[in-house]
């Protein structure tokens, strides 16, 4: 059940060049939350009235807190990352649908994540009992690593090829010959694609989790909708509400 609170923030820092990385404490969103889920978050500036969505980087429900990861995008953002330890914000969470760990349970799983769609991957492969493989895929300033090479075995990509694979995560899988039995994955869109496609052929069972701009955070306004394969209950046309019915999808549900 979603709640909407005022929460303590307990620590905050930037991490890399515009990404910063913020504790929460809030018990009862902590309780609830799952991988793969996000919480949106209010600016106090009354001129910006519609939430930010920010996926659950990591969930310590045993002490109520909850790390976000983002990037710095707007005025919005720009908001959050001036918080310091101390300060109070206005959260409505947990939201959407999360990834299926039981579907992975002790398989062989590629973790996927791609720019900042990697944050929510962490917490996923801290929880998923399973053979997990995570192959990260940056822009340039390799975040959050450390936590990742506790969770599971690292393989990573830049498009410069500073660290790893030069190009995307499919160029690590090919290049370090890797295989799985089933995929999650966030990120961008065209990688998102990609990897949707490269399940497809395999016949890999794939799960993405998709970024999108967002409205309510709730499913009411339509404004987050993808196409899908089947009729939506609620619009009644090929439609999916990405914060409602997301933001993990089986891949073949959906059209990218």
């Amino acid at each position: 059940m979603k709640v909407k609170e005022w929460c303590r923030v307990a620590s905050q820092e930037e991490i890399a060049a515009g990404i910063y990385s913020m504790w929460l404490e809030t018990p009862s969103i902590a309780a609830q939350a799952r991988p793969g889920q996000f919480v949106s978050l209010y600016c106090q500036d009354g001129s910006r009235l519609l939430p930010r969505p920010i996926s659950l980087c990591e969930i310590d429900g045993k002490n109520g807190r909850l790390r976000l990861v983002y990037r710095v995008a707007g005025k919005g953002t720009a908001e959050f990352s001036g918080l310091k330890a101390g300060d109070q914000i206005s959260v409505l969470g947990p939201l959407g649908n999360g990834f299926p760990l039981e579907e992975a349970a002790g398989k062989s799983v590629f973790l996927m994540g791609g720019g900042i769609g990697i944050p929510p991957m962490l917490e996923t492969a801290k929880q998923l009992r399973a053979e997990k493989q995570l192959i990260l895929g940056y822009r340039d300033d390799c975040f959050l690593l450390e936590e990742f090479e506790k969770a599971g075995t690292v393989y990573t990509a830049t498009e410069d090829g500073s660290r790893g694979t030069r190009g995307n995560v499919l160029d690590a899988v090919r290049e370090q010959e890797l295989s799985a039995e089933v995929i999650f994955a966030c990120g961008p869109t065209p990688m998102l694609r990609a990897v949707k496609q490269y399940a497809a052929v395999r016949g890999i069972p794939c799960w993405i989790s998709m970024e999108e701009k967002m409205a309510c955070g709730i499913g009411a306004c339509l404004a987050c909708v993808c196409q899908s394969r089947e009729v939506d209950g609620h619009s009644h046309v090929h439609n999916k509400r990405i914060c409602k019915d997301g933001p993990v999808f089986e891949a073949s549900e959906v059209e990218l």
